[in-house]
This record gives structure tokens, C-alpha cells and sequence, in this order.
């Protein structure tokens, strides 16, 4: 039995086994670029830790970006506006692999600045090809295929997101840390090349009719605090964004300058965080239906606050050592992956049908907006400067981060626990391909003002063909 599909083994799915390859070659790319490898290359040139959160919050806060973009669709389609904003991405991946090509003893600011500033426009463009990505594919795809492709999507991206994890551990672990680092940035690049030319091999579709922004942004303060149960959930959901974004890049900075651990130790952690995702996502879509979104929830939330009390012990060296650090990674993966699932089944049911892309949209801005400002504002509490001179994080204040995560996990498993679900009316669950095995940064995925309902499955002929 072949994994890929073929026109043999899976003929309705096979026409559209290009966008299948975008999605493995595009988890090479953002593991790197966007991930802890990122956040490790900017230690090495000397970055502080609001330089380090700075970095990482940029792919949440150009989300608005991702909302004026759609403005583009109607004049340019979703295919030209995708591969504009995936090609010219790549572009600025070019700036680390020459940084890497320097490897400097001692990293200078300017070096700092550039690998900064490429993270920023690398998330800029990002943002304009996401604004059209999800819409098309699923006005691409024929109804009856779209569970087995995007299924096949988790599994294709899940191999490349983990693959490239285990690849980047084992070049850290063999190869000097900027030989290292140029070979991943290398691979990174190479997999936005190929990414781009697979999204090149599907077919458009007819562009959707204009969208008005003016009334988006008439609409999004009535839907942020008027009183309903999607404002209820949606601060909810805030709050919860608020204190678990930060926790993925100050865990790796810890690491590596106040634990001393090498890059490779701590991206073997990182495999053990995306192995809590996965097993996550296994065991919980055969059983949310009947269980229920809120169940999920609390345990997201109970996952978190045990991580939260074991790094405050392992910061007081109450604990320590490889494995358990390597089991709280786990448990982070698997309480992200947990509320993940959980918000991709319960948003549906407190947003309005008729309005359901623009709700959605607006809980996917509002939670990637303000949950990337946290690691920015922590970033600035948390410097500090090693005794040596070089850039550190102050472990007392870090224990005091991850008391207050606990303290909020606490104050929301009693809010949560008050949500209503109806779980005997069933209602479809967002499908967002690779976003349930990427919970980090799924909440930019929701973001999508066009309803792939609404349109029409008409193949756009190819530009050449036009009149």
C-alpha cells in the first residue's frame, strides 16, 4: 500500500498529492525558521531574551496583516497571492545562511538586528500567502475527499515537522553549532523552494467577491464585548494564549544559557514536545465527540499547571536531569495538542453559522495578537546580563513567570468548568490540515474572512488561457 497517493491507490485524492508535498516540505521550513533553531541561533549571536521574544511573537503579531491581505483575493485570486507571499518569503532566508557562512566567534548587533529583522519579513509574507492558503484549498478540494486529504496532510507534516526536529538535533549533536546551523537554514530554504513550486502545480480557483474591511472593523468591537458566549469563550481563550505562548522560547533560551545544555540536548527536548502532539492528537479525535470539548479543556489546562510546577522545581533544583525535562516537554506537547482539538470543536458551536468566518476569524486575531505580546513583555522582564557580560534570564523572575501560569491555570479550570457545550447537536469542527499537529501557532490558521462554503468549486483556467 503506497502512503502517497497514487492514481492506483487513491485516484480522487491523487490530482491534489502536490498540495500534500507543500505541506511536508513546509514543516521543514517553519521548524527552522520560526522554531527553537531560530531562538538558538539568535542566543549564539548574543540576543537577549526580549530580542529572543521579540522574534518569536512576530509570526502572531503580523497576524492583522493576514486580515488586510484578503483584500487581495478578489483582485489577484488565491493562487497568485499564495505563491507571492511563499515565494518572496524565501527570500529572507537567505540573511541567516549568511550570518551562519560569517559564524562568528562573538556575535554583534548588527547581527542580531539582520537575523531579527529577516524573522519579521519572513512572517510578513508568510502572512500574506496565509491569507488565502486554507480558503483554497478547500474550494480546490471536491467535498468527499477533504477529510482524507487533510488527514493525510497531519500525517505528511507531522513527518517532516518531527523529521526536521530529529535532522536539526543530530546536526547539533555532530557538527560545530554554525556548520550546524547553516545546513539547517540550508534545508530550510531548500523546503520553502520546493514548497512553493508544489502550491505552483494546483490549479485556482474563481477569486471571491470583494470583501469590505470597513465592515470587519465596524463588526469586531461588537463581537469583542458584547455579551455572548463566544466573547465569554474568546477572553477565555486570550487569557489561556497569554500565559502558554512565552513558555516554548524562554524554555529553550533557559536552557541554553542558564542550564549550559547544548543546542542538541535541547532539540531532542523539542522531539519529545511534537511526540506530546502527536500522541495527543491519536488519542483524542475518537474521543472528543463524545466527551466533549470542555473535558478537554481542563485537561489542557491540568497538563499545563503540572508543567508549570515541575519547571518551578526543576528552577530551584528541587529536580532535574534529561529525562525529566524531557517529560515536561512531552506534557506540553500533549496539554497544546489537547486545547488545540478542543478550540477546533468548540469554536464552531458559540459562532454563528451565517457569520461563522468572520467569529472565527476575529478569535484567531484576537488570541494571536495579544498571546504574541507576552513573550515580547516577559522578554523585558526577564533580562538580564550573565556575569561575564553576556546576555542572561533571571531565573528568580522566571520561577515567578511560572508561578503565575499556575496560579492562572487554577483561576481558569473554574471558568472553564462553567462553559455550556451541547454535546448531542452535532457541529462540523474547523479543519485546518496541519494546524492540530502545529498547536503553537494554530491560532494564525483561524484567521480567514472568506467562508470556502460560499464559493464556487470552478477551476480557474491558467492565466495564459485568459481573454
Amino acid at each position: 500500500m503506497s502512503l502517497f497517493p497514487t492514481a492506483k491507490s487513491d485516484p480522487e485524492l491523487a490530482p491534489y498529492r502536490a498540495g500534500l508535498s507543500f505541506g511536508f516540505f513546509n514543516a521543514l521550513t517553519w521548524q527552522i525558521a520560526i522554531g527553537t533553531p531560530m531562538v538558538l541561533f539568535a542566543e549564539r549571536l548574543g540576543a537577549s531574551s526580549f530580542q529572543v521574544g521579540l522574534a518569536y511573537s512576530f509570526v502572531f503579531l503580523l497576524t492583522p496583516v493576514q486580515v488586510a491581505a484578503t483584500a487581495l483575493l478578489p483582485h489577484f485570486g488565491f493562487k497568485r497571492v499564495t505563491l507571492g507571499g511563499w515565494g518572496i518569503r524565501s527570500f529572507f532566508l537567505v540573511l541567516p545562511v549568511w550570518l551562519a557562512v560569517l559564524a562568528p566567534e562573538t556575535g554583534q548587533p548588527w547581527m542580531v538586528a539582520t537575523l531579527v529583522w529577516s524573522v519579521f519579513f519572513f512572517c510578513f509574507f508568510r502572512s500574506i500567502g496565509a491569507s488565502a492558503m486554507t480558503t483554497w484549498l478547500m474550494g480546490l478540494l471536491p467535498p468527499r475527499v477533504q477529510g482524507r486529504y487533510f488527514a493525510s496532510d497531519q500525517f505528511f507534516s507531522g513527518i517532516g515537522g518531527v523529521g526536521a526536529l530529529i535532522a536539526c538535533a543530530g546536526l547539533f549533536a555532530w557538527l560545530p553549532i554554525y556548520t550546524a546551523l547553516l545546513v539547517q537554514y540550508v534545508i530550510a530554504l531548500l523546503g520553502s523552494t520546493l514548497s512553493y513550486y508544489s502550491l505552483k502545480r494546483l490549479p485556482d480557483i474563481a477569486r471571491p467577491p470583494a470583501v469590505s474591511l470597513r465592515s470587519v472593523l465596524r463588526d469586531t468591537p461588537r463581537l469583542l464585548f458584547a455579551p455572548s458566549e463566544f466573547r465569554r469563550y474568546l477572553w477565555l481563550a486570550v487569557w489561556y494564549a497569554v500565559i502558554t505562548t512565552p513558555i516554548p522560547p524562554f524554555a529553550a533560551y533557559y536552557l541554553k544559557v542558564g542550564g549550559n545544555l547544548t543546542p542538541g540536548r535541547i532539540m531532542q527536548f523539542e522531539v519529545l514536545r511534537y511526540c506530546g502532539v502527536i500522541a495527543g492528537a491519536w488519542l483524542i479525535r475518537r474521543r472528543i465527540d463524545a466527551v466533549g470539548a470542555r473535558a478537554f479543556f481542563l485537561v489542557s489546562l491540568g497538563l499545563v499547571a503540572v508543567a508549570a510546577v515541575l519547571w518551578g522545581l526543576y528552577l530551584r533544583e528541587f529536580i532535574g536531569g534529561a529525562m525529566v525535562m524531557g517529560g515536561i516537554y512531552f506534557i506540553i506537547g500533549l496539554g497544546a495538542v489537547c486545547w488545540n482539538i478542543a478550540n477546533l470543536h468548540y469554536l464552531p458551536k458559540v459562532s454563528p453559522e451565517g457569520e461563522r468566518a468572520l467569529y472565527i476569524s476575529i478569535h484567531g486575531a484576537a488570541i494571536a495578537c495579544v498571546g504574541g505580546c507576552t513573550p515580547i513583555l516577559w522578554g523585558m522582564v526577564l533580562k538580564s546580563t550573565g556575569p561575564a557580560g553576556a546576555p542572561g534570564i533571571n531565573v528568580e523572575l522566571f520561577q515567578v513567570f511560572f508561578a503565575s501560569v499556575l496560579v492562572c491555570c487554577c483561576v481558569l479550570s473554574v471558568l472553564f468548568a462553567r462553559l455550556r457545550e451541547d454535546t448531542k447537536t452535532h457541529v462540523d469542527p474547523i479543519i485546518i490540515g496541519n494546524a492540530v499537529l502545529n498547536p503553537f501557532r494554530a491560532a494564525s490558521y483561524l484567521v480567514n474572512l472568506i467562508d470556502a462554503k460560499s464559493l464556487g468549486r470552478e477551476v480557474a483556467p491558467p492565466r495564459a488561457e485568459r481573454k
